[in-house]
Order: C-alpha cells, then sequence, then structure tokens
C-alpha cells in the first residue's frame, strides 16, 4: 500500500497488453516494443542485423557485431564488444562509452522510457545479465564490472558511480506490488517504487546481493554475499546480512595497516 509521499505508484501497461491489445497491427506493436519506432527502414536493418547476426558463433560472429551492431544504437564509443545471443529492445536509446564489452546472452531493454540506458566507458556486462529501464533510465559509471547473471531492473531509476564492482546473481531496483486488498490478485492491484537507487564510486556489491528501490549506497561501501540492502548506507560502510546492517567503516587506518603489511 502508498502510505508515504516517498512513494510513487508505477504507471505501465502489461507486457501481455502491449503485444496483443490495441487498434494497432501485431507488426505495429512489435516494433514500438522491440524499437519504439515504427519507420519501415530502421526496423528492416534491426531485423536483419539481428537475424544473421546474433547467434553467429566465432571470430566471424565477433567481427561482424563488432562492426555493423554500432549503427543500432544512439551514440557508441569506439572498441565496443558484443557477445553472441544479446537482445537489444530500443537501442536508440541506449548510450554506450568506449570499450564497452557485453557478453553473451544478455538483455539491454530500453523500451520504457526514451531517457533510456547509459553505460559509460570500459563497462563490462557479463553473460546472462538484465539491464532494463523499464519506467526509468539506468546509468552505469566508467569502469564498473557487472557479473554474470544479474539483473538490473529500473522502476524509480537507477545511478552506478565509476568504479563499482558487482559479482554475480545480484538483484538491484526492481518495484514493488501493492498488496492492500485480498479480493484482488497483487498483479493486478498496481505498482510502486520508494524511489531510485543510488551506488556511489568505488563500491563492491557481494554475489547474490540485492539492493532494493529507494537506496542509497555511499562512496567505498562494501556490501556482503547474500546481503539484502534495505536502508541508506554512508560512505565506507561495511555492511552485510538480511536487512544488511552496518559492521564497520572503513578508514585511513585500514589503509595504513594494509600499506604495513
Amino acid at each position: 500500500m502508498i502510505s508515504s509521499p516517498s512513494q510513487k505508484r508505477i504507471e505501465k501497461i502489461p507486457l501481455s497488453e502491449q503485444l496483443n491489445q490495441g487498434s494497432e497491427s501485431a507488426l505495429t506493436r512489435y516494433q514500438t516494443k522491440v524499437l519504439g519506432d515504427t519507420r519501415l527502414l530502421p526496423f528492416l536493418k534491426y531485423e536483419l542485423l539481428t537475424f544473421l547476426l546474433s547467434d553467429l558463433t566465432g571470430a566471424i560472429g565477433y567481427l561482424l557485431r563488432k562492426k555493423f551492431y554500432p549503427s543500432l544504437f544512439k551514440e557508441i564509443g569506439v572498441g565496443a564488444i558484443f557477445g553472441k545471443g544479446i537482445t537489444l529492445r530500443c537501442p536508440s536509446r541506449i548510450a554506450l562509452g568506449k570499450y564497452v564489452a557485453i557478453d553473451d546472452n544478455g538483455l539491454l531493454d530500453a523500451s520504457g522510457v526514451t531517457s533510456g540506458i547509459t553505460l559509460g566507458d570500459n563497462v563490462i556486462v557479463s553473460r546472462n545479465c538484465v539491464i532494463q529501464s523499464k519506467t526509468a533510465a539506468v546509468t552505469i559509471g566508467i569502469k564498473t564490472d557487472i557479473g554474470c547473471n544479474t539483473i538490473i531492473s529500473s522502476s524509480g531509476g537507477i545511478s552506478i558511480g565509476n568504479s563499482v564492482l558487482i559479482a554475480g546473481n545480484c538483484y538491484i531496483g526492481g518495484g514493488r506490488y501493492i498488496h492492500a486488498r485480498l479480493d484482488v490478485p497483487m498483479m493486478e492491484q498496481g505498482v510502486y517504487t520508494k524511489g531510485p537507487v543510488v551506488i556511489g564510486d568505488d563500491v563492491w556489491i557481494g554475489a547474490g546481493a540485492i539492493v532494493l528501490d529507494g537506496v542509497q549506497i555511499g562512496k567505498g561501501c562494501v556490501v556482503g554475499a547474500g546481503a539484502v540492502v534495505t536502508k541508506n548506507l554512508p560512505d565506507y560502510a561495511v555492511a552485510a546480512g538480511v536487512p544488511a546492517t552496518i559492521k564497520k567503516i572503513r578508514s585511513e587506518e585500514d589503509t595504513a595497516n594494509a600499506i604495513a603489511q
């Protein structure tokens, strides 16, 4: 139930309705969802490139995707690398910096909002990752490394800083189902968010950790494996547990001791 001014109801149309209802043709609905554009030439280019190159293995697939995929994106720097089996939705709303690497079988989905997804220079997105700007933008800073099977799903906005380490199987963001009524299925009561996720620079998030919407994680924090972060963490906090609690604050003394060793 939405009870705080900081909580915002999310207005979104279920995917089944987007693809199956409305006066438009099935093809037009598909184009809108996948490209955000109903023009013929962009559609033909997208279909041709993804059909021919998406699952092409080996060096040939690697080199052809590296050459031709950049034309699909809003902006892209030099040296981008694309693995096989990548799904792109509305790539014209996705901006990639220099030397970005997207590994096999990932999903970059910017179909929710025009502000889309921005990945900074030297970002690495490992295998099977999902990055979605469902109803708000995703911005990821330079040199951030995202481990395999991680899901970054933005309902209220997600901003991840520079040089952030995100281990495998993490979940960041998302929204929450309204569940006040017993006579209506929860999936039909609507969705809300507690606000954006903001992760500062030089943060390490351990394997399997969950960072919920509305949470801010300060610079230099360490989040333990399997932790569930439900509240803000100050700079240099080390947190673990379910829900995550602060175990210590990293300090200059820690630096001095590490150098001494």
